[in-house]
């Protein structure tokens, strides 16, 4: 909201500009007024207003008097309107030389002020935007130049000045990292700015630049007491804090040491991106190069034992089982202090392993999206608690997903078995014999037989049998012992038996039965 300071000896004037104009709708606020030009003069630097309507006819300072005063004062660029009894066109041009961006005749009409003002709102921002667009773009070359060891030693005086780097200056770079997971949120330049002002420090967000996506750089200007120690730790966590609870995600934020010059910055943030490798290895979200180079980090990828052993879990579907198997491959990455590296080719290890697995079932990664997306990140933007709840529910998507292999699986498998039923029943064949061939287990076919054809296996393989015998009985005069081992049976009275308890008959009963017909038919 612009702040507009009015100015004039004549308080219904001021009275009438307060009710003819509705501030809030052109988004100004009146900060304060003054009855001349002197007592304005003393409020313009405490108030500094952006827009200031003044008259020109006042006791002691009149406006244009005011208007050559102000231009004096440094750091102070208000816009000035004047208002003004007087039709002359002397006290117009003067106006107009001074800067003056409008000249209102009184009495004012509120029509032609408002009209001025929303034109003068509009003016103010665009001249902000342009100002702020062009100021980050010379503190973005600038520091990435600083941080690519690209200033002249002659130069490093300028940058100085421009960037108000003084000789008790310290400075620090420190890398900011968005930890979104799989959930990528896009977070601008301008809102990251406007999540460390909130922090009321000028100091943090003056030199902020966008690496990549969701990867910020930040150049910290340190005064006497943040030059390390509790004082550069608080300042850190602060700015930690802010922006997880303005930006509402995980943050990381790695920090290298204090440089004394801007030659040392490119050293700093060479160490930034080193404290950024031990992001897994250490607690909380703020990670100072300091607290880690001495500190060994471990590149190679999980045992595979370990791997094996997950993957034996999901495929028997013992989700207490890998869930354990995860938690102490999780607390060994933090324990043993993996590199980001070795974390993602741990978990790909795994990855590779059940997609493999699903292959084999005769599946692909198109049931797997869970973990095909997560063997596609790199270990950017994640921390362990969004890496390992993001693996967990991978591994629930394959268990199920491999659950459904196998029933398919199950039901391709018994179809070709009723099939090898089907073409050699009349051979000397059992549930034990076919569950070999099969390399199956004999109980479990049996079972599957059943649930799939809601028959018993040797139910089936009678009826079968029975049924080419009652065909043989029908259409051929071959004895009963040679139907029955056409059919199957090695033992001709059995085979009479299970006939007589099937059809009711015996076989010589049902092709006698069969012949009465006939001859009853002749007849």
């Amino acid at each position: 909201m612009l702040k507009v300071l009015l100015v004039d000896d004549e308080i219904y004037v001021r009275k009438g500009m307060h009710e003819l104009i509705s501030w809030d709708d052109l988004d100004m606020k009146i900060v304060g007024e003054a009855e001349n030009g002197l007592e304005a003069l003393k409020m313009v630097e405490c108030l500094q207003p952006d827009v200031i309507i003044t008259d020109i006819r006042m006791p002691i300072l009149d406006g244009l008097e005011l208007i050559r005063a102000v231009e004096m004062l440094p750091h102070l660029e208000p816009v000035f309107i004047i208002i003004s009894g007087y039709h002359d066109f002397k006290y117009a041009q003067k106006a107009i030389r001074y800067g003056v961006h409008d000249y209102i005749l009184k009495p004012v009409d509120d029509e032609e002020m408002t009209a001025t003002l929303r034109k003068l709102t509009d003016m103010i921002y665009k001249k902000r935007k342009k100002l702020l667009l062009a100021e980050e773009q010379a503190s973005n070359i600038m520091l990435e130049d600083m941080i690519k060891g690209n200033v002249r030693m002659e130069d490093e005086h300028r940058y100085a000045e421009v960037m108000g780097i003084n000789r008790h200056s310290g400075l620090l770079y420190a890398l900011i990292e968005l930890q979104t997971g799989m959930h990528e949120k896009k977070v601008s330049l301008k809102k990251l700015r406007e999540a460390l002002h909130s922090l009321g420090d000028s100091s943090v967000n003056k030199f902020v630049i966008e690496q990549q996506r969701g990867r910020f750089g930040l150049l910290l200007l340190l005064n006497e007491h943040e030059n390390g120690g509790a004082g550069l730790m608080d300042k850190l966590n602060r700015i930690h804090m802010a922006l997880t609870e303005q930006l509402n995600v995980d943050i990381g934020l790695y920090a290298g040491t204090i440089a004394r010059e801007i030659s040392g910055v490119p050293q700093s943030y060479q160490e930034a991106e080193e404290a950024a490798k031990h992001k897994f290895a250490e607690n909380g979200g703020v990670v100072l190069y300091a607290q880690i180079k001495d500190k060994p980090l471990y590149v190679f990828d999980v045992n595979q034992d370990d791997v094996d052993q997950l993957i034996l879990g999901l495929e028997e579907r013992k989700q207490h089982t890998y869930r354990e198997i995860v938690d102490d491959m999780f607390q060994l990455f933090h324990v043993r202090r993996f590199t980001p590296q070795a974390v993602s080719g741990s978990l790909l290890r795994c990855i590779t392993g059940i997609l493999a697995v699903a292959k084999e079932m005769g599946g692909n990664d198109e049931g797997l999206q869970r973990l095909k997306k997560l063997a596609e990140q790199d270990h950017g933007g994640w921390n362990l608690r969004l890496m390992k709840d993001c693996f967990l529910m991978a591994l629930e998507e394959a268990e199920v997903y491999i659950a459904c292999l196998r029933i398919e699986q199950s039901k391709g498998d018994i179809n070709k078995i009723k099939r090898y039923i089907d073409s050699h029943y009349t051979e000397n064949i059992s549930l034990k014999s076919i569950a070999a061939h099969f390399y199956m287990n004999p109980v479990y076919l049996g079972r599957l037989f059943r649930k799939s054809y809601s028959i018993y296996f040797n139910e089936y393989l009678l009826s079968l049998r029975i049924q080419e015998a009652k065909k043989l009985l029908r259409q051929t005069d071959m004895r009963m012992y040679e139907i029955a081992a056409r059919v199957g049976f090695q033992n001709a009275d059995y085979f009479v038996t299970q006939f007589e308890k099937l059809v009711k008959l015996s076989p010589t009963e049902y092709r006698n039965a069969l012949n009465g017909n006939e001859q009853r038919g002749a007849r």
